[in-house]
């Protein structure tokens, strides 16, 4: 692991602004960061950065790397993603993606491993409607399907050898945003895996995406959801469950604007960025530029977009996310060409939608960027008790996001990258940026 030293930069630590400062980084932790006044005197490899920001590595709270595409991680990392949190996979997915976060160029991989699902549950019957091949119905074959205390014991019992998951993902979807009716668990199953999952010492988090659907998993004590509501407004009941349980929202905006087709133009505008190119493929700024579209008619942007400016008014804390509803993959699947590679949903890209969500919290919520900022570090590390990273503090992990410029008063300044490390070690893909026109030091 590298050991080196940046200075003359400003730095965010994921909670406070150092205006002119330092840091060294020592065998992939950071040993010390303070201002200038106070750096030691090392002979380290050396690197000045005056009007650039040094921030946190990013944290992406919510993933699918369906059929463990092997892009995820290395293009999150590209993006200054150093860590992202999976929400839904079959075991095999989640043995070869822990097995490629050890691989360079990757970004850290947690993950909820195979979600609480039941019998015809989310997401099967969309799934199957679409996709009909053996491969896919013997995976989902293997899936658990809960029933009661007994069945959930068993799988958390299963998923802890087999998967260990970081976190227990429940699903909670009755197709209303959608204008469909699909089978979903009981108050009293949901409250139960909860209570076993809390008893093992997990913390659980949700799928919804309707208003009755999120109330009444929240009232099953989930500590958060991983998407916000789009199908009406906000109401004080729902703000009074969130409040309850102390609950958190990783709301999806982007993705919800692809829901409802209303996020179309920028969609497109994220994908064309003179910024992003070469650091995702051609069929990755297709994949972004079109949309899910299965809430146009029973949805609305403007709904979710509502719901969280309420939500962060009653501080509830808005944590931050790139790619759900893994399902759209297989569903597009059928109107493609037949590759049979894997991707991030529709309206969406491993990293890039960190931007685009970061972009949405400023100009659509009315968050400052320091704000958004930390939703997207050390809010989120916080909330899922990520002791080692999430902050640039003494001890912890050496993820680090460089950008020329500063985010802290323009948040769109996060895609002018010049530097990613993950435990110390930097993304290949910046070795020229990082030391172009700079004379490495020592000392």
């Amino acid at each position: 692991m590298a050991t080196f030293l940046i200075r003359d930069v400003r730095i965010f630590t994921g909670k406070e602004t150092i205006d002119e400062g330092y840091i060294h980084v020592e065998s992939g932790k950071i040993n010390s960061v303070g201002p200038m006044n106070d750096m030691p005197k090392v002979a380290v490899k050396t690197y000045s950065k005056p009007g650039h920001t040094l921030l946190p590595g990013l944290i992406d709270c919510h993933i699918h790397a369906d059929r463990a595409d092997p892009e995820a991680l290395p293009q999150a990392l590209r993006f200054g993603v150093t860590t992202v949190c999976e929400m839904h996979n079959e075991l095999e997915n989640v043995q070869k993606l822990k097995k490629q976060t050890l691989e360079p160029d990757t970004a850290s991989y947690k993950t909820a491993a195979q979600a609480a699902t039941i019998e015809n549950g989310w997401p099967i019957p969309v799934i199957t409607a679409h996709d009909k091949s053996p491969e896919t119905a013997a995976a989902i074959a293997k899936w658990p399907k809960l029933t009661d205390r007994n069945s959930a014991i068993d799988y958390l019992e299963w998923t802890k050898k087999e998967m260990q998951p970081d976190y227990i993902k429940l699903m909670h979807e009755s197709g209303t945003s959608f204008g469909r009716e699909f089978s979903y668990p009981s108050l009293e199953l949901q409250s139960i895996i909860v209570e076993e999952a809390n008893k093992r010492g997990y913390l659980t988090v949700a799928h919804a995406t309707c208003l009755k659907d999120t109330i009444d998993v929240l009232n099953a004590g989930v500590n958060g959801l991983t998407h916000t509501f789009c199908d009406q407004p906000p109401t004080q009941e729902v703000i009074d469950a969130y409040k309850k349980n102390n609950a958190w929202v990783n709301p999806t905006l982007a993705a919800m604007g692809s829901l409802t087709t209303e996020g179309k133009d920028l969609q497109h505008r994220f994908a064309h960025d003179p910024r992003v190119k070469g650091l995702i493929s051609e069929d990755s700024v297709g994949n972004m530029c079109k949309c899910m579209g299965f809430a146009t008619e029973h949805g609305k942007v403007e709904y979710a977009y509502e719901s969280i400016k309420k939500l962060r008014e009653a501080g509830i804390d808005i944590l931050w996310y790139v790619h759900p509803i893994r399902i759209m993959v297989r569903l597009l699947k059928n109107n493609c060409s037949g590759s049979d590679s894997a991707g991030p949903a529709v309206g969406t890209a491993f990293g890039l939608s960190m931007h685009h969500e970061l972009h949405i919290f400023v100009h659509k919520i009315g968050m400052t960027p320091v704000e958004a900022l930390r939703s997207a570090t050390s809010l989120i590390a916080k909330r899922f008790k990520f002791d080692d990273r999430g902050q640039v503090a003494e001890g912890l992990n050496a993820d680090l996001l460089l950008v020329e410029g500063n985010p802290l008063e323009d948040i769109d300044a996060t895609l002018n990258i010049r530097g990613v490390w993950r435990d110390g070690n930097l993304c290949s893909m910046y070795t020229e940026k990082l030391e172009a026109g700079v004379e490495p030091l020592l000392g």
